[in-house]
């Protein structure tokens, strides 16, 4: 008699079997999570497109480049911004924050003629105040955040304008600027392309492959179905290939952005914190269901009050990048900042209800936006119509999220 472990098992014995059982396999692999899959899928295929339409040229290494350093501090709003969305939040002022703190940065530094490092720390102190302005409100008070973010979006700009006195403050000094236009190149000798960078590129593909190994190994140890090897190893080759790729892109025009080390940094931290910690769950566990959650013994107000904390600190850093991208500060900068930011999580996969979305995901949805934006630019479309294709991507992405939620419920 076959037991309920025999059966679940049992395809994960298969090493392929016949034509018809891979096909099956692959299919399987790729339904099993189709949000996911389909975001990297849609990235891919972005890629290939633009680069047709482009002759080549959206993937020529000083573009790829380009698209890192471009785009970076919007990349930095979709890492806080699906975690406020995963609890079931929203933030509309992330755009003036981003304004405010390059704004006080600009003072600190320019203005004042304090060292380059203070007006950093200036512009983090300001972002956690912001934050912790927008919790308390949220958490405490228990006003939506669709409303206090409204209100902070509109507050916050007015600050930037009152700061900067209606006028831009620029030049900041050039260890400022390396923030968002430095690069780490030549440190092991060159031959015509950065060694350093492709080093570095490959180890974080052996570490992914290392990871995913001992996921897989732990999933098996659970019983727990996983793909069958054939295709484990397609993944991890597909992976390195397209990872190696870029590396030899960027390792051929300048080297290694140093933007692209914290970014990195970043997205390793929060996708730890939110997949491997007890307040990482709590926010799903909010998200998901904010009556169980209480009732579990979740901390709700203070675990809402440390995401607004959070996002105005990230708020804060894209700020920082986008003053030093941009070499000074404006009283329009940041704007529509939060609907770039809000796109990327949805596009990414977080759920419009809560409770669902991945940090890995958001930043996919980032590079999709940012790729879209890109390969518009060099087909020279109007600004128009790349707003309008921007629209309908975001409104396709949340329709799908409903559509593949209502596939769930029925299967």
């Amino acid at each position: 008699m076959t037991t309920m472990a025999q059966r679940t098992n049992k395809p994960l014995q298969d090493p392929g079997g016949t034509g018809s059982s891979t096909l099956t396999e692959l299919r399987l692999a790729l339904t099993r999570n189709l949000r996911t899959s389909g975001i990297y899928m849609a990235l891919v295929a972005l890629v290939v497109l633009f680069a047709v339409f482009t002759g080549g040229a959206s993937l020529s290494p000083g573009n790829i480049t380009n698209i890192v350093l471009q785009y970076s501090y919007i990349l930095v709003l979709a890492i806080g911004m699906v975690i406020v969305i995963i609890a079931g939040h929203i933030d509309l002022s992330v755009g003036s924050v981003v304004a405010l703190t390059s704004a006080i940065s600009a003072i600190t530094v320019i203005k004042y003629g304090m060292p380059w490092w203070a007006g950093v720390l200036a512009a983090l102190a300001a972002g956690l105040a912001i934050g912790a302005w927008h919790g308390f409100w949220v958490a405490y008070v228990g006003i939506p955040a669709f409303i206090v973010t409204l209100a902070g979006m509109l507050l916050f700009r007015g600050m930037t304008l009152w700061v900067l006195d209606n006028i831009s403050l620029s030049p900041f000094p050039s260890e400022y600027g390396v923030i968002a236009s430095g690069f780490v190149n030549g440190l092991l000798g060159g031959y015509g392309y950065d060694t350093f960078t492709l080093l570095v590129f490959a180890i974080g593909v052996i570490g992914f492959a290392v990871n995913e190994y001992r996921t897989r190994k732990t999933r098996r140890s659970y019983r727990q179905p996983v793909p069958p090897l054939w295709l484990f190893a397609a993944k991890i080759a597909a992976v390195g290939v397209v990872v190696m790729a870029f590396a030899w892109q960027l390792a051929t025009a300048r080297g290694l952005p140093v933007v692209l080390i914290m970014l990195a940094i970043l997205i390793m931290a929060y996708s730890l914190i939110m997949q491997h910690t007890v307040f990482g769950r709590q926010i799903y566990a909010i998200g998901g269901n904010l009556s169980a959650a209480a009732l579990s013994g979740v901390k709700v107000k203070a675990v809402n009050f440390w995401i607004f904390v959070n996002m105005g600190l990230l708020s804060a850093v894209a700020g920082i990048v986008f003053s030093s991208r941009t070499n000074g500060a404006q009283p329009g900068a940041g704007n529509m900042f939060e609907l770039d930011a809000i796109a990327a999580a949805f596009i990414g996969g977080a759920a419009v209800t809560g409770g669902v979305g991945k940090v890995v995901g958001a930043v996919a949805g980032a590079l999709i936006m940012a790729v879209m934006s890109n390969g518009m630019q060099l087909m020279g479309i109007d600004q128009s119509v790349q707003s309008v294709v921007k629209g309908l991507v975001l409104l396709l992405a949340v329709a799908f999220d409903i559509w593949n939620k209502r596939r769930a419920g029925a299967q």
